[in-house]
């Protein structure tokens, strides 16, 4: 229950919530915070914030104060590598990551959640690169006093899969390249995907183990295969013979050397005729010939979710259509823009 008391009568009380101060283009947050004792000197400063009543909560056993109420749901939602603290500003608290590495937003949960009367969370992108200390989503009780039930039920809604915001850490990759085709192999054009695909691993402190090369021949990519799972390699990555020419045999290769699970086409522009296969945990790589000539393609979209440990099939394949179209801008902005966001 909340009593309304003249802002005259409120010196010696205690705010009950935080009260606002805005100044546009300067400033906002709180002028004054819950539990801050009025005195005669504040009542020109709560008058010109607009206050000319302030508020004495009584709460019900069924009640809930916003505050309470946050701390409540920030837990919920936490999920692995996420950290939060019950000091709530103005009724938020936001969670922050504990670690470098790939957020992870349970969206059909998140969606759930904010279904639910008098709460809400918002979050970054879902599979945004993150840094340790990095805000990635914030949450609130709506309202300054509530029911309790909601409240009970949004954090339910929360946890049921773990939390629904959560770090992945990146491993580090041990990677083999295999640069496939005819005109790199015998020499009658240099080889330009190598270096562009060790920037790309380096970035994510993998280590290139080996780079061979092979001519447009299905034992002889199949052979190569094999040679970097000998060597240890936990991902292979093979650049072109992903199109769908006669002589374009890398899949063929692929699939010789005893891969399974191959998952060839992806819903995003440009990098339509990527491709995912796994010879047991280890996952190799298709890479198209965009690759050349786009700084960004789907392989960027994948291959930090694939180092974060999750598994890549024709239905995360399929979930990249919904924002996966790149406008390949003039001055390339990535990961600032929408590319791969809708997913």
């Amino acid at each position: 229950m909340i009593k309304t008391i003249k802002l005259k009568d409120a010196v010696g009380m205690k705010l009950a919530h935080d009260i606002t101060e805005i100044r546009p283009g300067e400033f906002k947050g709180p002028a004054f915070n819950k539990g801050h004792t009025v005195c005669n000197e504040d009542l020109c400063r709560l008058q010109k914030l607009g206050k000319n009543h302030l508020y004495i909560i009584d709460l019900e056993d069924d009640e809930i104060h916003e505050d309470e109420a946050a701390a409540i749901i920030a837990g919920a939602l936490a999920g692995k590598g996420v950290v939060w603290k019950n000091e709530p500003r103005e009724g938020k608290i936001g969670l922050k990551a504990e670690q470098d590495g790939l957020l992870t937003i349970d969206t059909a949960s998140l969606a759930a959640f904010n279904m639910i009367e008098e709460v809400m969370c918002a979050t970054l992108h879902t599979h945004t690169l993150v840094k340790a200390g990095e805000l990635v989503a914030a949450t609130r009780a709506i309202p300054l006093i509530m029911k309790r039930a909601p409240i009970k039920r949004a954090a339910a809604i929360a946890r049921q899969n773990g939390g629904v915001v959560s770090i992945r850490p990146l491993r580090k990759g041990r990677a083999g390249l295999i640069v496939t085709g005819n005109e790199v192999y015998h020499g009658l054009i240099e080889d330009r995907f190598a270096p562009i695909l060790t920037r790309k691993l380096t970035n994510f402190d993998c280590e290139v183990d080996h780079i061979s090369f092979a001519p447009d021949d299905t034992e002889i990519i199949c052979k190569a295969i094999c040679a970097h799972i000998e060597r240890g390699c936990d991902l292979i990555l093979l650049s072109g013979g992903m199109s769908v020419d006669p002589d374009d045999v890398t899949r063929k290769g692929i699939r010789l050397s005893g891969a399974d699970e191959i998952h060839y086409g992806a819903a995003a522009l440009p990098g339509a005729m990527f491709l995912v296969a796994y010879i047991g945990k280890v996952p190799l790589i298709g890479v198209p010939a965009c690759g050349l000539h786009h700084r960004t393609t789907v392989l960027d979209l994948i291959l930090p979710r694939i180092l974060a440990g999750e598994k890549i099939g024709k239905k995360e394949l399929a979930f990249l259509g919904h924002g996966g179209l790149c406008q390949d801008c003039p001055e390339c902005t990535y990961p600032h823009c929408g590319f791969g966001k809708g997913n």
